[in-house]
Parts: structure tokens; sequence; C-alpha cells
């Protein structure tokens, strides 16, 4: 017997089982049957929504760092704490590891992955370190010209930090707060 479903929610189960696959896995390991058989639909049902499994991957890695960067603009807006606390005092990752994309973008197998999200979502964050640039200016906390390179230094300058092995998440996060200080001059 057919089912039928809304286009939006068809779309959303064929994307949490292509998810919930490449995590179990990996995106390698993984074809569109796979995907399809999972869920019980044809593999020309999985097409019309997602014309490749290339594209599928990517529209993970847009709808992850939506979140990632929503949770932290969040933070972000509901402060009204200086600027060097702010760096002092925030977390460096906003991830929650129960979610349907953690398995995704963290498993040993798909650290590639990972390297793309983090991409995306500091192409995500510049804005909203913008943002905040330009209030600490407005605020007589730094005096920056140039808001949007500095915004982008700030995120990706830390990418080389985030994705080093060989340190702990507190050396990390440490490193990086003192360099962000000394780098705006707070």
């Amino acid at each position: 017997m057919r089912i039928t479903k809304e286009p939006e929610e068809r779309r959303q189960e064929i994307f949490d089982a292509a998810l919930k696959l490449f995590g179990e896995k990996g995106y390698e390991k993984i074809t569109i049957t796979d995907i399809a058989k999972s869920i019980g639909v044809s593999q020309g049902l999985c097409y019309r929504y997602f014309p490749s499994k290339e594209v599928l991957f990517d529209s993970a890695i847009e709808q992850y760092a939506d979140i990632l960067v929503s949770q932290f603009a969040k933070m972000a807006e509901n402060t009204h704490m200086p600027l060097k606390q702010f760096i002092e005092e925030m977390p460096l990752n906003v991830e929650d590891q129960n979610t349907k994309y953690y398995a995704v973008f963290h498993g040993p197998q798909n650290k590639k992955f990972h390297n793309q999200l983090s991409l995306k979502t500091c192409e995500k964050l510049v804005p909203v370190i913008e943002k905040m640039l330009q209030n600490a200016r407005e605020n007589g906390e730094i005096q920056l010209e140039d808001l949007k390179t500095a915004a982008m230094f700030c995120i990706y300058g830390q990418l080389g930090i985030l994705l080093d092995d060989g340190m702990d998440q507190k050396e990390k996060a440490n490193r990086i707060r003192k360099f962000l200080i000394y780098a705006l001059h707070l």
C-alpha cells in the first residue's frame, strides 16, 4: 500500500534516514538506494527531492551550520556584557552530541565532513561576529575600522586550533580567548 505524505514531510524523512545511515556507516558506503530501502520508498522518489547524494549531504551541512550559528547568535544577542567578558566566557562549542547531526559530522570516518561543516559554520558566523564588533565599537570597547575583515579573522583564524587533535578543549579555549583579546586590543 502506497503512503502519501506532504512533500516537506517526505523530504525530511529522506533527509533523516540519510543522516542516520551516514552516521552509522559513513558517507562513502551509503547509496541513494540504501536510503530509499531504509524507509521503504523508491530510489526515484529520493531523487525527486535530492538529485544526488552530494546534494543531500550539502543540505545536511547547510542545516546543521544554521542550527549551530543560531545557537551562538542567540547567546550573543541576549548578552549585554562587554566584548572582553563575552570572549572570556564564550563556549567554543555549542554542539549537542544527542542530535541527529552529531554522529555524521564527528564520526571517525567522517572527518572530511566535519571540516566542511566547520567552514560553512564560519561563513555563516561572520555577520554575527561583525555585528558584535559593531556594537563593541559603538560602545567604545574597540577602535577597528574594517569590521568585516576583523570578524573573518576572528572566526576563520580559530580553525587551526579548533581542528588540532593534539590539544584538549581547555587548552584550545585558553589560546583562542587569549589571542582574540590581544588581537582586538581589549
